[in-house]
């Protein structure tokens, strides 16, 4: 096993023991010399479920919590982000109107929000679809987001977001008025070009650049745990590898690697992070 000489992040990881290799996955995490990883709540339709209501979701939320307790038994720091998946909207839309599904996706992070009320999770996943979806459902995932931030603000936490490719600019005034400290606001599948908290790609090949300029950024490896998609996005390994060989390489220095895998999430999620 690889001797874990620093702490090493991965900002957005899923452990999927239903549909994927589940805790093995999070063993080649830690082989690899990853310590600390923020769990995010999978789809529900990953677990067979419609919700109807925003009390649905506590079977996706507590079964991420289950899983990230199986992952503390093999080694990994687990810090779970629970959420709904903004492409809930059109997934479902041959069941319900897109309206319904944005006031079940309302209920549902509110349900979130109490969870990391009560210290069971530490931040909130929302977002809008990443590809066109059409004018109607555009508005509502923005309504759905500006109700994500409140909430995240209400409940002193970070949220994750998941959204289009770019920079996502108007998240800023979103955040600003729902009270959200930008800080706190994490642009998941990040381009370097946001101003909100990047999360980039482990293999993004803008990393070396971002960690020489002294920006706070984060890395993560979106590994979905699928047995259909294995690999995908990239693989458990993906962070530990490539922030390691990126060090070795002289790419970045230890100081960038504090700054992504310690300081950076420590200050944004309001975590420890230490060996």
């Amino acid at each position: 096993m690889m001797p874990h000489r620093f702490p090493i992040t991965d900002d957005h990881i899923h452990i999927d023991p239903l549909n994927g290799r589940g805790v093995e996955a999070a063993k080649e995490f830690y082989r690899a010399g990853g310590t600390h990883l923020f769990l995010v709540t999978k789809p529900s339709w990953s677990f067979g479920l419609m919700p109807a209501c925003g009390e649905d979701y506590r079977q996706v939320f507590d079964a991420t919590l289950a899983v990230a307790e199986e992952v503390r038994q093999v080694g990994p720091v687990v810090f779970p982000v629970l959420g709904v998946h903004p492409a809930e909207i059109t997934v479902f839309a041959d069941r319900r109107p897109p309206a319904e599904s944005a006031r079940v996706m309302e209920e549902g992070l509110a349900l979130a929000a109490e969870y990391v009320r009560e210290g069971r999770a530490v931040a909130l996943k929302s977002g809008r679809p990443h590809y066109d979806a059409g004018e109607e459902v555009t508005q509502l995932s923005n309504r759905v987001l500006a109700r994500a931030l409140a909430l995240a603000a209400g409940a002193g936490c970070a949220l994750q977001l998941h959204a289009e490719s770019g920079p996502c600019e108007d998240v800023v005034g979103m955040a600003r008025e729902a009270g959200m400290d930008l800080s706190r606001v994490v642009k998941h599948f990040a381009d370097p070009t946001t101003p909100l908290v990047p999360s980039l790609i482990a293999r993004h090949e803008g990393v070396p650049e971002v960690a020489r300029s002294g920006r706070g950024f984060m890395l993560e490896s979106d590994y979905m745990d699928e047995r259909d998609r294995p690999g995908a996005v990239i693989g458990p390994k993906s962070v530990p590898r490539f922030s390691l060989r990126l060090l070795e390489s002289g790419a970045i220095d230890e100081e960038a690697l504090a700054r992504c895998h310690v300081d950076t999430p420590s200050r944004t999620y309001g975590v420890e992070i230490a060996l």
